[in-house]
């Protein structure tokens, strides 16, 4: 076994109930990188002299050229296999950190010097399967403003809002250029239309505001599509958990298919996600906002 400074080390533990460690190491004992190490472990932040056992594994980082992007490599049989094209992707949680990490653009040496990880390990949990410390989660979700739970998942099947009240919340009116600037983020709105047998329908669709107008991509024959030629209500709506706060945003106005082929290109080609559902969905429905009226729930003091 050989390490270079900043490498990571991660010790498989095999023992039932016990939880796997990880950790940078800053210190060698011998020039040609052979162990102990010093390592600073993520969950205590401690630096001890390590001698790894046939449960440690090392994550090399490529040492090039200043300004080189480092990644993962190594000459572990594991760690080829690990890293060959037919590996698996990044795993739930490194899906969700990078998601947040992007949300809110920071980058990945700036969100590992926040965490007190390497950039690295980052780099290793945001591409690969991997089960980090409750300690570098606890890191995580303290540099990325969230939470254990969200970064595992453990909410995504549960309805929003269930937090506690504020003690002393205030609900005020948004004003229109607010709600544009709410608005004008891509995402997940709803859309409440008459359904084709008459019934009103609420139905969420992946958007994104172009030129002033809400547009969507769905089939001729889905509920969305009912929307073509009606007014119509589209509502986008944002809550923090953890701070019983949020906002909502409501537009109103007409809906109408897009048929200009030049416009249609250049709607596909500027659309930052593709419809969540999936299949054919190629018909893209613009709504013109007549009005826009929105709320924001905030502490009193806020």
């Amino acid at each position: 076994m050989r390490a270079h400074l900043g490498d990571q080390i991660v010790i498989e533990r095999t023992t039932t109930g016990a939880a796997k460690r990880d950790g940078e190491i800053v210190g060698l004992h011998h020039e040609d990188g052979t162990p102990p190490y010093d390592v600073r472990w993520s969950d205590t932040d401690e630096v001890t002299l390590v001698f790894p056992g046939p449960d440690a594994h090392i994550h090399h980082l490529e040492h090039g050229q200043p300004g080189s992007t480092h990644t993962l490599s190594g000459p572990d049989t594991a760690e080829a296999e690990a890293m060959s094209p037919g590996a698996p992707g990044p795993g739930d949680i490194g899906r969700r950190v990078a998601l947040e990490r992007h949300r809110q653009r920071l980058s990945r040496e700036e969100t590992a010097r926040r965490a007190r990880m390497s950039p690295g390990y980052l780099e290793y949990l945001e591409s690969r399967p991997a089960d980090p410390s409750l300690a570098s989660l606890i890191s995580l979700a303290d540099a990325l403003g969230t939470t254990v739970t969200t970064l595992r998942g453990g909410g995504m099947d549960l309805p929003p809002g269930q937090g506690q009240a504020l003690l002393h919340p205030q609900l005020r009116d948004i004003g229109p250029e607010e709600c544009r600037t709410l608005l004008s983020t891509h995402g997940v709105g709803r859309i409440a239309v008459s359904a084709p047998d008459g019934r009103p329908a609420i139905v969420p669709v992946n958007y994104d505001v172009i030129d002033d107008a809400i547009v969507f991509r769905t089939a001729p024959d889905s509920t969305p599509a009912a929307a073509v030629g009606t007014e119509v209500a589209f509502e986008v709506d944002h809550m923090d958990e953890s701070l019983s706060q949020g906002w909502s945003v409501l537009a109103v106005g007409p809906a109408s298919v897009v048929t200009e082929p030049d416009t249609v290109r250049r709607l596909t080609e500027h659309a930052h996600t593709t419809p969540w559902p999936g299949g054919e969905r190629e018909m893209w429905v613009s709504i013109r906002p007549a009005r826009l009226t929105g709320r924001r729930i905030t502490p009193a003091d806020g």
